[in-house]
């Protein structure tokens, strides 16, 4: 382990207690004035960050996520509400008094300077002894895959290496958490993806709580230890990825993250530990759990992968319901299969194109859908 290494880990456990969350916000509320009105950007939230977790703030644009993190930062004041880091209330405390750094999406580098005067800008500023800087910028740089490249300058650097460089210059400075507002918007697809499992590599190495907004799912669910689901200035969903996936606890989570099929009905009966819930004629799905009731109305959602498809009735205590292909789109890795059902709803499927695959349904083909109740999943309304 590098001195670098060890200092920036000796950040993460300066608190001296690992049951001390890294950052705390209690009933954080933002308020904004438009046109002579109040309005309310982030809504109440609380939230409790683990020391050393990868931790996003997930949603669309304008759901506050950002808000948040500029109040985690100091950047922006909370209306109502408290913000705790390591233990200690900055609600009133200035962003350089925080010990957290921020990367943008912009990466703010500075043009005249090359990667090196980049990197040690802060310790300069600092007035840290040119030998430590030397220490630290060399042992950053390694961190980050940046060794031999200290002399070009930003112009000269592609996407993904610009961002390392940001990355460099927030670590180096030993901060107790970084925070970084979607530092990846920027980047195409293919470097965006390589650069999401570098970002998860650098994390664990240097060992220090990371806050990272994005609206892209891809990113949130590739490297995140929890994810707190935003909209409309609340958390509606904090867990990990597969929870938030396998589980989501309302209609805009499951929308939002992924495809989610979303069927509602009436609850028939309960039998065997499931209960059946009865979409029209002979259809039904099957809920896991005895928590309902039959009468009750509920909705479940189903991930399209889920799914299989075929033009034979099924057998088995599987859900059940039929309906007929108005679309399929060839996708590579799998076709995607758009299904209307009796009542109107529309169901996507997705079938892996698999040597074995038996799927042969075309459009207007009728067809029957079945799942395992374990993939059933009822939400809130």
């Amino acid at each position: 382990m590098t001195e670098t290494q060890a200092g920036i880990e000796a950040a993460a456990a300066a608190s001296g207690s690992s049951n001390v969350p890294a950052i705390e916000l209690d009933g954080v509320v933002k308020e904004y004035l438009s046109q002579g009105e109040a309005v309310r950007a982030v809504k109440g939230v609380t939230m409790s960050i683990t020391e050393g977790e990868f931790f996003s703030l997930l949603g669309p644009s304008g759901c506050g996520k950002t808000t948040t993190m500029r109040m985690i930062a100091g950047f922006e004041d909370p209306t109502q509400g408290k913000v705790w880091l390591h233990g200690q209330d900055v609600t009133n405390v200035p962003p350089n008094k925080r010990d957290v750094n921020m990367v943008f999406q912009s990466y703010a580098l500075f043009p005249h300077m090359n990667v090196w005067e980049n990197v040690a800008f802060g310790l300069r500023r600092r007035k840290v002894a040119a030998d430590e800087i030397k220490r630290r910028v060399g042992e950053i740089l390694e961190i980050v895959d940046l060794t031999g490249r200290e002399k070009r300058r930003p112009r000269e650097m592609s996407g993904g290496q610009q961002q390392r460089v940001a990355l460099a210059r927030a670590l180096v400075n030993n901060p107790r958490a970084l925070l970084l507002d979607e530092p990846l918007g920027a980047l195409d697809l293919k470097l965006r993806q390589a650069m999401q499992i570098e970002l998860k590599r650098i994390q664990r190495e240097v060992g220090i709580t990371f806050v990272y907004v994005t609206h892209d799912q891809s990113e949130a669910l590739t490297m995140s230890d929890r994810i707190a689901v935003m909209n409309d200035g609340q958390v509606d969903q904090l867990a990990s990825p597969r929870e938030i996936y396998e589980r989501p606890a309302t209609p805009f989570v499951a929308g939002f993250i992924g495809t989610s099929n979303l069927l509602s009905g009436t609850v028939d009966r309960i039998t065997s530990g499931f209960a059946v819930l009865r979409l029209g004629g002979e259809d039904r799905v099957l809920v896991a759990g005895e928590s309902h009731q039959a009468g009750d109305p509920i909705a479940v959602t189903v991930r399209p992968e889920k799914i299989r498809i075929s033009t034979e009735e099924p057998t088995g205590d599987v859900s059940v319901v039929r309906g007929t292909v108005f679309e399929v789109v060839y996708l590579g890795l799998y076709n995607s299969y758009a299904v209307s059902l009796a009542d109107g709803a529309e169901v996507t499927v997705f079938q892996q194109n698999a040597v074995d695959s038996t799927s042969t349904a075309e459009r207007g083909d009728a067809v029957w859908l079945s799942w395992q109740p374990q993939h059933s999943y009822a939400i809130g309304s």
